[in-house]
């Protein structure tokens, strides 16, 4: 028994308009295969498109078909042209409307225009996940029995480079509390010899948390010529300010930062810090050895880090592996900013592992590849990964609600205008 309050579903067909459900009427008279189902929506796609199209003429021309001819219009309907065009169904053969005059350019598909729109964002999404021209080729002519030469594919891709453009130079926030940086190593051909280039990235933690790739470089060597370049790109974007940048030991970056963001914090990661210290040790001392390098970095002041790297040094690890103490004073200087902030700071700090989780999924689109012909190709389908890899980013960056909050007491006059925009 159906009680009063529960509430009754009407078929979706009843909500229709009265055409449109005489039509299906029509179309469905009985049980229908997927074969038959799929035949129906090309001849409705069909249909739908070459309306639209007589719909653009009547626009172009000042009357509609079957309607007198103004006098003062010399201009009518010269029939039509048949046309070939690629949909995200497969192709499809479509009547094109023509005016005598010849003036008539339909927008909704270009006169030398030869795939729909829909198309074209199916091969970017398969590209964007890592397949090749080749394995994009025998997917279309598998799936919708249409055979694409690879320059049309290639010329599909290489479209989005000017969205590339547009987002490399995009503004940016005028501040960021959190800036990570790391880099990759993509092979590429230059000059008929294909080099490892690093593909650096940044990225940046707005003052709500939020996360966003500020852009990303390619180049052959690292040093504080590059990374001057980088801040400076930042800075001409509207990147004014850096509180805290986040990195791995980059090459150059300490004096590139210095000159372009003079107030900003370098701090080192303590996450690389310490597999590089494990790296030295094997795998049955390495638990050991991860147990006494815990005083150094959970020191409650920078005094006490570095007393517990001297004892450290002199105790039996320092002892077996000097190596690990040596490393660790070689960049003590970006070490020791961590030991100055509260622990809900720290823990967004501690690790650059924002970045490299991006890194890590960025390599396995890429790893395919055995190389690049250009840093642009690379460019491309790079940002392509990224684009899919942001796009999942709905909640502020892990810990930072708690952080937040003590980056405003530490950072007031330049984090809360910030938060106030």
């Amino acid at each position: 028994m159906t009680s009063k309050k529960q509430k009754v579903v009407k078929p979706v067909v009843a909500a229709l308009p009265a055409a449109a459900s005489e039509w299906l009427d029509q179309i469905v008279t009985g049980p229908m295969t997927a074969e038959s189902v799929e035949e129906v929506m090309r001849g409705f796609k069909k249909a739908l498109i070459e309306r639209a199209l007589g719909a653009e003429l009547s626009h172009h021309l000042g009357y509609p078909a079957g309607g007198a001819k103004p006098d003062a219009t010399a201009n009518q309907r010269n029939g039509s042209s048949g046309k070939t065009v690629l949909t995200d169904d497969g192709p499809l053969r479509i009547d094109i409307p023509r005016d005598r005059a010849g003036l008539f350019e339909p927008q909704l598909i270009g006169k030398h225009e030869r795939r729909f729109s829909g198309f074209d964002d199916k091969i970017i999404a398969m590209y964007a996940r890592g397949m090749s021209v080749r394995e994009i080729q025998g997917f279309l002519v598998q799936m919708y029995n249409t055979e694409v030469s690879p320059d049309f594919i290639s010329s599909v891709t290489d479209a989005v480079m000017e969205e590339v453009l547009q987002w490399q130079g995009r503004p940016l926030e005028a501040m960021y509390p959190v800036v990570f940086f790391d880099a990759l190593r993509v092979k590429i051909r230059e000059d008929a010899v294909v080099r490892n280039k690093a593909v650096f990235l940044a990225l940046g933690v707005r003052a709500d948390g939020s996360r966003d790739i500020l852009g990303l470089w390619i180049e052959n060597t690292e040093g504080a010529k590059f990374w001057l370049k980088v801040f400076n790109d930042l800075k001409v974007r509207g990147c004014h300010d850096i509180l805290i940048a986040v990195t791995d030991g980059l090459k150059g970056m300490s004096e590139a930062l210095e000159a372009v963001y003079p107030q900003s914090t370098l701090q080192t990661c303590i996450v690389h810090l310490l597999r590089n210290s494990l790296s030295y040790a094997g795998y049955k001392d390495r638990q050991g050895l991860a147990h006494a390098l815990k005083p150094i970095y959970q020191a409650v002041s920078a005094e006490a880090a570095e007393a517990a790297l001297e004892a450290f040094a002199e105790g039996e690890w320092g002892q077996r592996f000097p190596t690990i103490a040596v490393a660790w004073q070689r960049v003590w200087e970006q070490v020791i900013p961590f030991f100055a902030f509260p622990p809900d700071v720290r823990r967004v700090i501690y690790t650059t592992n924002a970045i490299e989780s991006v890194n890590a999924r960025v390599r396995k689109i890429i790893k395919t590849r055995g190389h690049f012909p250009t840093d642009e190709a690379a460019t491309k389908l790079i940002w392509l990964a990224l684009r899919n890899i942001t796009a999942e980013w709905k909640r502020p960056m892990t810990y930072w609600k708690s952080a937040m909050n003590q980056f405003a007491i530490l950072y007031t006059d330049r984090f809360i205008p910030a938060m106030a925009r």
